[in-house]
């Protein structure tokens, strides 16, 4: 164990002298009140140690002792349903014992020493085991059931286990290993927070994570274990997204992170995540969700090591075979922050005094997503999705944070601040943004929802980016220079979307919903766009075509009940050849 003294104090950065034997990412105790640190660069004897906690009050001469370990996560029972600062703190346990402030150098356990949980064995005595392997549950959540694994580089066969109430650091197994050792096996692991968890092989990002957001799913679906980008200016609706796929994603599990955000916004996910029922089992959201809380006036330090303990938290699950979805909001936040200590270490500044390696962090960062098969005999599938928010200022995505992160996602949401102005929500402009998982999941949605998937979603963009060259027309000189099948282009593509891609989040059916209901949504506007097309070329009206009754019915559809929909679907199709075929009639006569 390495002990020095400070030399020098900059802020949270604090330069310490006489630490031969530290090594880099060692986390140390600066002073008598045991501040937490962690190694950032070591030159000889002279280390650098950024500060998680208020540095007021250090000066040189003040002891720092390494504990000769990197920054850890406490991993087991009782992660579920819990709130964490940015190194893993328990807020709840913290506000109990010491109040409304967070006391400097408190020392308090992530997991519960007390609390005991209910050990059910899946493994008996004498059957091997190896490293990943689960050798029992705990029923932690009434929906989440944690599976105990035997920790990495571990193999042997199982000596004893027993069955009973057990905490978190009492033995639950004994595994005797091909040397002849006996190892001790807890229910809970420590990880360090900057290395990626193993496993055996990663899949091809070939199923998308369904989220119910008809212009995610349709237009730029994320696959399952895939990474995406939410960009978008002040009040663009980021958090708001963030909140829609929690709540509606297809995962087991929710890891959320409010990295650096103002302390308003992250009380509100803290009172309305506990509030937000399920819908999936009806229970509360935080029975399936973590919370790392590292608001904007929280230490700097900290804000840059929250990313990383809410990714091994998710990969611990991932191991455990559910899929996980992790909210990071946001990634600017915490490349503010890895600006601040690059400074401080007068490191050579890069584009707008960013750091050089901006990029590798953010790729370090997001490669730890993805669908794996663990590690283990069994070899769990689990998947681990990554949603980035960015907040470039002023909305300006060319900032050096948002062009970093676009050189490694490959899912783009464009939130745009006018369709949020318009009261368009979810604000993720279909002229800017992308997914390259679109041709890997092509296969999955023609197979799984509908043959002609691709089909209509291919012909929904291109009426989409018709529609805004015809827009500068009519801008120009006015609608009535249009021709009537460009003017039927206009009305299909208007339907597509206030119809289709607008989504009420707050409206208890249309803020999900299901990708059999989305492709009927799509035939209803395409089959308009047909039949009238069709009725156009035997000489009906254009102004009686966009004015068809069903059209309301068309807009309406997406309030149907899931249990409606097909009844409904069938009632619109045939009031649509219908009223055309009226139409045509008087016409003629």
């Amino acid at each position: 164990m390495s002990k020095g003294t400070i030399k020098k104090v900059a802020g949270p950065l604090v330069i310490a002298e006489g630490m031969h034997d530290a090594n880099m990412f060692d986390v140390v105790r600066v002073s008598e009140q045991r501040l937490i640190g962690e190694i950032i660069e070591i030159h000889g004897d002279r280390a650098s140690v950024q500060v998680y906690e208020e540095t007021s009050g250090l000066g040189p001469g003040t002891p720092v002792e390494s504990t000769g370990a990197p920054l850890s996560v406490e991993l087991g029972p009782g992660l579920i349903g819990s709130i964490f600062d940015g190194i893993q703190r328990p807020l709840e346990e913290i506000l109990n014992q010491t109040g409304d402030r967070l006391t400097r150098g408190i020392e308090i356990p992530s997991l519960s020493r007390e609390k005991k949980w209910n050990f059910v064995p899946t493994v008996k005595v004498g059957d091997l085991v190896e490293e990943a392997d689960i050798i029992g549950t705990v029923k932690e959540t009434p929906i989440i059931t944690q599976r105990i694994m035997i920790p990495n580089g571990i193999r042997g066969v199982i000596k004893s286990i027993s069955e009973g109430e057990y905490t978190i650091t009492d033995t639950v197994a004994v595994v005797e290993t091909e040397a002849g050792q006996s190892v001790e096996i807890t229910m809970m692991q420590k990880w360090p927070v900057r290395v990626g968890r193993p496993y055996k092989e990663k899949l091809s990002p070939d199923m998308p994570l369904v989220t119910g957001q008809r212009v995610i799913d349709t237009l730029f679906p994320i696959a399952k274990g895939g990474v995406a980008a939410v960009p978008g200016p002040f009040g663009s609706g980021k958090t708001v997204v963030q909140h829609q796929l929690a709540k509606w994603s297809e995962a087991d599990i929710v890891v959320y992170i409010g990295c650096g955000e103002r302390g308003n916004e992250m009380t509100d996910v803290l009172n309305e995540f506990p509030e937000l029922k399920d819908p999936k089992t009806g229970y509360s959201l935080m029975q399936r969700t973590v919370l790392i809380a590292n608001t904007s006036d929280m230490p700097v330090a900290a804000r840059e090591a929250s990313i990383y303990v809410g990714i091994t938290i998710a990969e611990y699950f991932r191991d455990m075979g559910y899929s996980v979805a992790l909210m990071a909001d946001s990634t600017s936040r915490w490349a503010e922050a890895l600006r601040e200590m690059s400074g401080r270490l007068e490191e050579m500044p890069g584009e707008e005094g960013y750091p050089a390696y901006l990029g590798s962090r953010l790729a370090q960062f997001y490669e730890r997503a993805g669908r794996v098969i663990s590690l283990g005999k069994e070899g769990r599938e689990g998947a681990l999705s990554v949603i980035g928010a960015v907040s470039p200022p002023g909305g300006d995505i060319s900032e050096p944070v948002s062009q970093a992160t676009l050189r490694i996602v490959k899912v783009f949401w464009s939130l745009d601040s006018n369709l949020a102005y318009r009261r368009h929500f979810p604000a993720i402009n279909w002229l800017s943004s992308y997914s390259l998982y679109v041709d890997n999941m092509g296969k999955w949605f023609n197979n799984s929802i509908n043959e002609k998937w691709m089909d209509l979603r291919a012909r929904i963009m291109h009426l989409l980016h018709d529609e805004s060259e015809l827009d500068e027309i009519v801008k120009l000189v006015g609608m009535d220079a249009l021709s009537a099948p460009d003017r039927i282009k206009l009305e299909a593509a208007r339907s597509i979307r206030e119809d289709f891609l607008h989504q009420d989040a707050f409206h208890e059916v249309d803020t999900y919903s299901p990708l059999e209901k989305q492709f009927m949504m799509m035939e209803l506007v395409l089959s308009f766009y047909d039949t009238t097309l069709q009725a156009l070329e035997q000489g009906a009206d254009i102004n009686e075509l966009v004015k068809l009754p069903v059209r309301e019915r068309i807009g309406r559809f997406k309030y149907v009940d899931t249990n409606d929909v097909k009844g409904e679907y069938q009632t619109i199709l045939e009031s649509l050849h219908r009223e055309t075929s009226q139409l045509l009639q008087k016409e003629e006569s």
